[in-house]
């Protein structure tokens, strides 16, 4: 690679003094074993610098062999690490196949999304990276090292969302279902009262939900129904439904975007892959003229904290383009958002503003200090290192992993020293 890269959004430009996108994990290897800093990047959806290695090496894997392995006895498949799940997921359907879930965008690595935790929508429907079952990364003395669900149980859980810091990832075995077919229906203006009132009802809707607001007032802007086909439940659409009212034609999530590159919608039956994220993806989402936060907190806190978000909107709304609300399922793996516990996550996409949006997320994690919220890895926060490290119990067994697998730290950056390390110096 030459230049200066920038991430997708163009807030962060990448301070690493070498790239490099080796064409083979024989060359990757080499780069590994003879760098004393380096870090994998990603698609570069991340808003924060936890893909950088300034003065060091950052590695592409774009040009790495990324070709699926069907197995279908284990019910998995195997692919490389920087193939996307739109790639992916239209091969698998080709297969007769499908994940279990996706993320809103498409464009996303499979590596970079199940490192970071990043997580899709639904009640029963654990993050992207639950649905890990092996992985093959180069670690620090430039070997590879093989885990695996079977065998390795709750190390492979404590390495699946590594932030990086483990390794560079080449391979993920990923587990799939049967293909299935989604049908999505926008609902517009569900009165607040509704949300308060039948908030379970509303999230346990459809096999995924989403909500999206501009905290301009008492309602939700519009509910994202995503149902799938032989889905059981009382749930039917309907030209009205808690106060709301069916969309007459496809909506994108912000009200002056045109819906051309948003997944079809009115109910139209079609394959998980085009249903289940928002975005479609031959089509970019955004100019990238954006930057993301997001916050992920105990199911039982959600009214609570939607309460204290709408109580500070008149600070919020005015530095938003739009902000999201989705639910998460519990899941045991160590520095998962969601570990432990059912989530409810709220997104917020700002202008691309940061001094602005800084000052507000002051606001923002002041009202939702009391409601253990876990900030999302690749997005903006402010939450201090010591106050995030109380939110992770098995940041400890992470620490001992990490010394393992990386006993010089060649894959730490100041992102993780901050937030992950802090006071603890590699051997």
């Amino acid at each position: 690679m030459t230049g200066r890269p920038t991430n997708w959004a163009g807030n962060i430009t990448y301070g690493a003094a070498r790239f490099h996108r080796p064409a083979t994990v024989e060359r990757l290897q080499e780069l590994v074993a003879s760098s004393d800093a380096i870090r994998a990047l990603g698609t570069r959806h991340s808003f924060n610098e936890i893909a950088d290695r300034p003065g060091g090496d950052l590695v592409s894997l774009e040009d790495l062999p990324g070709t699926p392995e069907l197995d279908p006895a284990r019910g998995t498949v195997t692919a490389g690490a920087g193939v996307r799940y739109g790639e992916l997921s239209r091969w698998l359907h080709g297969e007769g196949y499908a994940l279990h879930n996706l993320g809103s965008l498409p464009h996303i690595s499979i590596a970079g999304a199940c490192a970071t935790a990043t997580h899709g929508s639904g009640d029963a429907n654990g993050n992207l990276a639950t649905a890990v079952s092996g992985l093959e990364l180069v670690t620090a003395d430039g070997e590879i090292t093989v885990l695996d669900r079977r065998r390795d149980g709750d190390r492979l859980a404590g390495a699946v969302v590594g932030l990086g810091a483990l390794g560079v990832v080449t391979r993920v075995t990923l587990d799939v279902v049967p293909t299935f077919e989604v049908r999505q229906y926008v609902y517009e203006n569900l009165p607040w009262a509704a949300l308060e009132e039948h908030f379970e009802e509303i999230t346990s809707a459809a096999y995924s939900v989403s909500m999206f607001t501009g905290w301009n007032g008492p309602v939700i802007d519009q509910v994202w129904v995503k149902r799938r086909d032989g889905e059981t439940g009382s749930w039917e659409p309907a030209p009205r439904w808690l106060g709301a009212v069916a969309a007459p034609a496809d909506r994108h999530p912000l009200p002056d975007m045109s819906a051309v590159n948003c997944t079809a919608q009115m109910g139209v039956p079609g394959p998980w892959y085009d249903r289940l994220p928002h975005f479609r993806l031959g089509f970019t989402p955004s100019s990238g003229e954006e930057l993301q936060s997001e916050y992920l907190l105990p199911r039982r806190y959600a009214l609570a904290a939607l309460r204290a978000l709408d109580g500070i909107r008149e600070t919020v709304a005015p530095v938003l383009q739009i902000s999201e609300i989705r639910t998460v399922a519990a899941d045991d793996l160590w520095l998962s958002p969601s570990y432990g516990r059912d989530v409810v996550a709220v997104h917020f996409t700002w202008k691309q503003d940061w001094p602005a949006v800084r000052r507000v997320l002051a606001v923002v994690e002041e009202a939702l200090e009391p409601f253990e919220a876990r900030p999302h890895w690749g997005k903006l926060f402010l939450t201090p290192p010591g106050r995030l490290a109380s939110l992770y119990e098995r940041l400890p067994d992470f620490r001992k992993l990490a010394a393992d697998l990386d006993p010089a730290g060649k894959f730490r950056n100041p992102f993780l020293n901050d937030h992950l390390f802090a006071g603890d110096v590699p051997s």
